[in-house]
């Protein structure tokens, strides 16, 4: 196989949300909870971590727009009538 079973951002998102989870477990713990809540707190953090981080890594600049100034041209409208 040539290609990575994982894209590069993929990994990312899957590594930050089980360093949340993980981060959010140790606290649960260390606050006095037991296990099972440490667990699931840790489990339901990693699980809402995955969209937020999904979301806030971009997937792919778009190609047919080049990044400018911001508000440049969006309500000037082309000049074309």
């Amino acid at each position: 196989m040539d290609q990575p079973l994982l894209s590069l951002r993929t990994t990312l998102v899957f590594l930050l949300a089980s360093l949340a989870g993980a981060t959010t477990g140790i606290l649960t713990a260390l606050a006095g909870e037991g296990a099972p809540r440490s667990v699931l707190g840790g489990l339901a953090a990693a699980g809402l971590a995955v969209p937020f981080f999904n979301h806030l890594i971009a997937s792919e600049p778009d190609q047919g727009r080049q990044r400018g100034h911001a508000g440049v041209g969006d309500r000037e409208g082309n000049g074309r009538g």
